[in-house]
């Protein structure tokens, strides 16, 4: 029953045994659980503030209870009870005043809101301890101001300002440590709210009720265990206890086996009252069945596995240092380049895990085979300890991805089902752990590794660690085969563009061959054209034997540098290209020009603008080839009168390689590679046309830097005339 003296509840007189006072044993209990928290507390280190407070408020609520049990039975005085629980709510709100602080990053601001806080509430705290003690000598009547009883409004206030804190703790608590805050502020909240609800009940009705009283203590007993498991998951105040794993074991079996009887014994009382004449019968049979089930889910050896697992998982602390594990395991792997190295990098990232002294790699190669690729510390033999894809082996490991252990395995064989191990594995030296490496939920391999000296027994963490380190070491592991491939790749298509720009060059010396041909039969007896001839076939030999020498080496034409003169390469190519029509003609504004370049390959991009612009102009017009500087480049302009183009094909087919509007005859690599060559001597194309008026290619090449400043302009001025006007006045050159 509640205390009079101070509550000015009605008097509940009782000469009952103390056992029938519920609210003896309720505070005696809540006093038991916290004297337990308080004394865990008191375990491992000292140097943690959170701890030390909420040990400091199991104390103070431990001493508070036991004097509040001690006063509620009988009629013993309750101001004690009364004194002691200002001082039990000062600790509390004092510790979530702790927790609150450590929110401020800089250390005097923190300590300046602890102390200011504290000196707060410790001031009321002692006006609620001298209205207590002024309400014991004075009587009932004398704490009351304008009908207010002000000692139960004074806890009230206490829980309010609890509230309050809780809330804030909850609002102002970082992302990363909600996890066990919001257990904190569930515990400490629902202290704080039963006294809330306790207090306000009593202002209401005059006085504290005997029954919320004496619930009061259960309610603090119950609510210890959610502030337990927040303290568990905070390090910065965690408890350092430790608790055998077989202790919990047993503890859970028994406890699982007392509730399986006890949901047993309900169901069989239900049975023997709605059973009717078959009641007892039904009952007897019942319950024998209920036990001989329950003897036989103890003595089974995999529902007790899966309770040992179930219980290491979700009570007990891990094994492994995964943030450890994972840095050493990630460092182990990316410690080198990506290189062939990663494979045996990767057997001993895993080996260390467990201290294996080798391994040996099986990756998935040609013919749906599993051949060893790589080994560390383990001789293996590579042409005769392969595995099929379609081997029990393979099946296993892509299905149920799970470590196979080779000594498990010979023990007992059916605890991995249908699994057949291939026989050469007896040859493996000291063979111990077969770890899957699973990619997209494929088996893209696995690794053997070898056992150490010594072995331990695994369970389900060490087989989840593996797991996961296997599957990021086969995304590694394909990142490397994806890379090699995409470096053979990128052979190919530089072979295949080189050959490509050959074949290219081939066709304009057959063009130019062809047209000396063609023209033979009708001056055959011009010694001019023979001499002209005769020239034409010795460039096109020469260019011949250059263009083969550069496939034997397998180099890029565009490596072969050199200073080239641009006038007096453009003077060969419009030479050469004076074999068609419209004859081109040459407008060197600008003598002495040099840049980089290989001067076949970039005589030959020349070459093809300006074939390109003599196949798009009719015989009677225009071809003009123009050079000028600006600024530090060299600019190069093929004009002509040709159809012209629109800007939706030069946007979208212009420069797209193995396009062409020539047919058959047309490659569609001629604009591309003149746009690819000149990008790499850092210049740059453009393209301006009109439908009907003409296209105008301005190739724009940096000059050498010997010759920036020397370089002189014949005509600098008329550099940046119009191109419209230059489609419109081309007629007139």
């Amino acid at each position: 029953m509640a205390p009079q003296a101070i509550t000015s509840a009605p008097q509940q007189h009782s000469d009952d045994h103390w056992m029938d006072n519920i609210g003896v044993i309720s505070y005696a209990v809540g006093a038991v659980v916290f004297l337990v928290t308080a004394l865990v507390l008191m375990t491992g280190q000292r140097n943690r503030p959170h701890k030390t407070a909420l040990m400091l408020a199991s104390w103070v609520s431990a001493l508070w209870m036991g004097a509040t049990a001690v006063t509620t039975h009988g009629d013993k005085p309750a101001i004690l009870s009364y004194l002691l629980e200002p001082l039990r709510d000062l600790f509390l709100l004092v510790f979530v005043v702790r927790v609150l602080s450590a929110a401020y990053t800089d250390v005097k601001e923190s300590s300046a809101y602890f102390r200011r806080t504290v000196s707060m509430l410790s001031g009321f705290t002692l006006l609620l301890t001298t209205l207590v003690m002024y309400r014991g000598v004075s009587g009932s009547a004398s704490t009351v101001f304008a009908g207010i009883d002000l000692l139960p409004a004074g806890f009230l206030v206490m829980a309010v300002v609890g509230l309050a804190l809780v809330e804030q703790l909850i609002r102002n608590a970082r992302p990363e440590s909600r996890r066990s805050v919001k257990y904190l502020c569930i515990g400490l909240g629902a202290i704080f709210a039963y006294d809330f609800y306790l207090y306000s009940h009593a202002l209401l009705f005059g006085g504290v009720d005997p029954l919320l009283w004496e619930a009061r203590g259960f309610i603090n007993a119950i609510v210890v265990p959610v502030i337990g498991v927040a303290a568990v998951r905070d390090p910065q105040w965690s408890l350092d206890i430790f608790v055998s794993r077989r202790v919990v074991f047993h503890t859970a079996a028994l406890l699982g086996s007392g509730l399986y009887l006890l949901a047993m014994g309900v169901g069989g009382y239900f049975i023997q009252q709605y059973g009717g004449t078959w009641g007892t019968v039904a009952q007897v049979i019942f319950l024998f069945g209920a036990v001989l089930m329950l003897m036989v889910l103890l003595f089974s050896g995999q529902l007790r596995a899966r309770l040992r697992v179930f219980i290491n998982k979700h009570f007990f602390h891990y094994k492994f240092e995964y943030r450890e594990e994972w840095l050493r395991f990630i460092y182990t792997l990316t410690s080198s380049e990506p290189d062939e190295k990663l494979r045996e990098r990767t057997i001993k990232a895993l080996a260390e895990v467990h201290e294996c002294p080798g391994g040996a790699l099986w990756l998935y190669r040609e013919a749906g085979q599993y051949r060893p690729v790589a080994n560390w510390q383990m001789s293996v033999d590579n042409n005769d300890m392969m595995v099929g894809g379609d081997s029990t082996l393979v099946h296993y490991m892509r299905d149920q991805e799970w470590i196979i252990n080779c000594e498990e395995y010979r023990l007992s064989p059916h605890t991995y089902k249908d699994l057949q191990l291939p026989a050469w594995l007896d040859r493996v030296e000291d063979a111990w752990l077969i770890v899957p490496l699973i990619f997209h939920d494929r088996l893209s391999g696995f690794i053997v590794l070898a056992r150490p000296q010594m072995t331990h027994s695994m369970n389900w963490e060490d087989y989840d660690l593996l797991r996961i380190m296997g599957r990021q070491s086969a995304a590694h592991l394909a990142q490397l085969d994806a890379a090699q491939a995409l470096s053979q790749a990128r052979q190919f298509e530089a072979c295949s563009r080189l050959s490509a720009y050959v074949m290219h060059d081939l066709k304009n010396l057959i063009a130019q061959l062809s047209l000396v041909v063609s023209n033979a039969a009708r001056h055959k007896n011009n010694p001019q054209f023979m001499e002209d001839a005769i020239q034409t076939v010795e460039n096109s030999v020469d260019k011949m034997n250059r263009l083969l020498t550069q496939l034997r080496a397998a180099r890029d034409p565009q490596e072969n540098l050199a200073l080239v003169d641009v006038c007096e390469t453009l003077g060969g190519v419009v030479k050469m290209m004076s074999a068609g029509k419209p004859l081109p003609k040459l407008d060197c504004q600008a003598t002495g020009l040099q840049i980089q370049s290989d001067q076949d390959r970039f005589g030959a991009v020349i070459g093809h603008v300006v074939r390109n612009a003599q196949d798009a102009t009719p015989d009677d017009g225009m071809v003009i080839v123009r050079l000028f500087k600006q600024n530090d480049y060299a600019v190069i302009e093929v004009q002509d009168t040709g159809e012209g183009m629109d800007e939706t094909f030069i946007r979208d087919r212009l420069f797209k390689p193995f396009d062409t509007t020539k047919g058959k005859s047309g490659m569609g690599i001629g604009v591309y590679e003149t746009r690819e060559f000149i990008r790499s001597l850092a210049g740059e194309v453009e393209v301006l046309s009109r439908v009907n008026e003409g296209t105008t290619f301005r190739l724009r090449i940096p000059i050498s830097e010997e010759l920036k400043n020397s370089v002189k302009s014949s005509d600098n001025s008329n550099s940046g005339r119009a191109d419209d006007h230059r489609l419109k006045e081309i007629a007139g050159y």
